[in-house]
């Protein structure tokens, strides 16, 4: 004799609250990105999956989640898909068409990708880490795609620099050298300051799908520190990061400026309502606390803002 399972999600619970996120993490997918005329990428990817729930409902369908969630990845795994963004819209509508007490579903997914480059003085090939952001919100309005990656860099001091130049400056004027050579000889050596580990996030998110390269995010928040680093490197390689990074030393908030310039150039063809969200955090190396600078705006409000300069 067969019954019919109750609907236990589908009750009213004891407390009637809404929540703006009920859902899974922690899910893995192998998730492949066709490319023209290359072989397609295969990315080990972490997902995050909510729905809003409604105070009147208990719970939501965690099965019917990961139903959708396998379906989608399935299809962009046997299907042409050029960008992830697209594929967790994808997700996050079918998400929404499918839960009928839901007004938001949210998708996120984060992936390592290795890219092969070269090493800037002696040339030769490495391997470099790229952690990639990609997450969409659809409602009854429309769906926003966000995209982006968070890349580790090198930065200098200023302040700790400026001391050192300082000292040197008061050195060479004890030795006899003159101004002039002073001036000239710390213009073209730069000075010591404190270096560190910085890790920059860039993401850009707009209504629909973000016309923009994830490669060329990468390279904007990469430039925004003082200096790429590399996995591999021989004694010219870092002889030339040492001297770029201290070459260009920038504190945690110009780094995040920084950003701020290059994606105004890279993706001015972006409409002013789109939100790019910059953040840097810079692992110091004589403290035992960390720098953080961040900021979300629209393209409308950062282009207002650089053109008051």
């Amino acid at each position: 004799m067969s019954h019919q399972l109750p609907d236990v999600q589908a009750s009213r619970p004891d407390v009637t609250v809404g929540l703006s996120q009920v859902g899974v993490t922690g899910v893995d997918k192998l998730v492949k990105i066709a490319r023209d005329g290359k072989r397609p990428l295969i990315l080990m990817a972490e997902f995050e999956v909510f729905v809003d729930l409604p105070g009147g409902r208990k719970g939501i369908d965690m099965s019917r989640n990961m139903q959708v969630i396998d379906e989608t990845l399935e299809d962009a795994v046997a299907e042409p898909t050029y960008r992830v963004e697209d594929m967790c819209g994808d997700a996050a509508e079918r998400l929404l068409a499918k839960h009928d007490y839901t007004s938001k579903a949210e998708v996120r997914m984060t992936a390592e990708l290795i890219v092969r480059e070269d090493t800037p003085a002696s040339n030769l090939q490495t391997q470099s880490t790229i952690d990639i952001i990609a997450s969409a919100v659809a409602t009854d309005e429309g769906t926003r795609e966000e995209i982006g990656a968070k890349v580790v860099g090198m930065t200098v001091c200023p302040c700790s620099q400026g001391m050192s130049a300082s000292r040197a400056r008061d050195v060479m004027r004890d030795l006899g050298v003159d101004d002039d050579t002073v001036e000239e000889f710390l213009e073209k050596v730069p000075q010591p300051g404190h270096s560190q580990r910085g890790h920059a996030t860039l993401t850009i998110e707009t209504e629909g799908s973000p016309d923009v390269d994830l490669m060329d995010l990468v390279d904007v928040a990469r430039d925004s520190m003082s200096a790429r680093i590399y996995n591999l490197a021989k004694r010219p390689d870092e002889d030339h990061m040492t001297y770029e990074a201290h070459a260009d030393a920038k504190f945690v908030e110009d780094c995040v400026r920084s950003m701020a310039d290059g994606v105004l150039a890279e993706f001015d063809h972006l409409e002013d309502d789109a939100v790019v969200h910059m953040k840097q955090s810079n692992d110091e190396s004589i403290h035992q606390h960390n720098a953080h600078a961040e900021r979300e705006v629209t393209f409308g409000q950062l282009r207002d803002e650089m053109h008051e300069r």
